[in-house]
């Protein structure tokens, strides 16, 4: 099971006690993955999923809620012949009138009062609320990336409208959740880790935050072992291709003049560089007498190879 999976039925086991909350989170369903049919028997509240978490969950909802008898079908999705499609119905009138009065979708008098905002105001006044409604927004129309290739949250709405309603929701819980069209979609998104760990928190996916921390730490470890590595690696790189310059610095001079020639600090440190071709700055001061730091050593080693440039400019001539 993917890592989105996991999260969705973690979710789907979650059941608030508060009628209110189970109010916002059937809202969401609805919203997103419900419709209201007209039959000539009369009229149908229903939910398609091919995620048998949502249906379960969306299932328990309603028995829960409003104890209603609600139909389960399962369908073969005919353009992808090996997906399921599952069919949660409410038929019973009275019980469709009780249910699209909760969500706001009808006043007491059967008038049709849904916008095409996602949910009514009232519904998610409380923070409880809106991470109920969060939950089954992602449950309905979510995806998450596997942490462990990189990090990304996202909930597709039908239009801009739903997107900003949905937007201003989670990022009342101080998120900074952006909005992007994709084809006739809004996507509603996260992108960084720390972000999406809060967004698990919200929907109070515990487990799967926590599963979720372990990566991040993985990663960062891995991460910070690799930029270290990788430093160290430029350091010795850098450290020996200045040490293979000043030997050859060192040999020129040494056959053009002679390390006679040289002042006594410099043939000191020329001949010590000569024996010692892999010694670092630090340990090429220390075999000195009496011992230098790196900064002289290295302005000695500076001087050595000013002296070369300057002869072979002479030779030019």
């Amino acid at each position: 099971m993917s890592f989105s999976g996991e999260v969705k039925e973690e979710l789907s086991r979650q059941f608030h006690k508060s009628r209110h909350c189970q109010i916002a989170e059937i809202a969401a369903i609805l919203s997103f993955a419900g419709k209201l049919e007209e039959f000539q028997e009369g009229r149908r509240l229903s939910v398609y999923t091919e995620n048998i978490s949502l249906a379960r969950k969306y299932f328990m909802l309603m028995k829960k809620t409003f104890h209603a008898e609600v139909g389960i079908a399962v369908r073969q999705n005919v353009c992808l012949h090996k997906s399921r499609i599952f069919v949660i119905s409410l038929k019973n009138q009275q019980e469709i009138r009780k249910v699209l009065q909760a969500v706001k979708w009808e006043n007491e008098q059967g008038e049709n009062i849904h916008t095409r905002a996602l949910a009514n105001g009232l519904l998610v006044q409380r923070s409880c609320c809106r991470r109920a409604f969060i939950r089954g927004a992602f449950l309905s129309a979510g995806s998450m990336s596997d942490p462990e290739k990189s990090y990304h949250f996202e909930i597709v709405c039908s239009g801009e409208e739903r997107a900003r309603q949905l937007q201003e929701i989670i990022n009342s819980f101080e998120m900074d959740a952006k909005i992007v069209q994709r084809k006739k979609s809004h996507v509603v998104y996260l992108k960084e880790g720390a972000q999406i760990v809060d967004m698990l928190n919200i929907m109070e996916a515990h487990v799967a935050l926590m599963n979720l921390e372990n990566v991040r730490i993985l990663k960062e470890m891995r991460n910070s072992v690799n930029r270290q590595v990788n430093c160290e690696t430029a350091n010795i790189n850098k450290t020996v291709s200045a040490a293979v310059k000043q030997v050859e610095d060192i040999n020129y001079i040494k056959s053009v003049r002679g390390l006679d020639s040289l002042p006594d600090n410099l043939k000191e440190i020329a001949l010590l560089r000569l024996q010692y071709p892999q010694a670092s700055l630090k340990e090429l001061g220390m075999l000195l007498e009496p011992s230098v730091g790196k900064s002289g050593v290295n302005h000695r080693l500076r001087r050595l190879c000013e002296m070369a440039e300057e002869l072979k400019e002479a030779k030019k001539r």
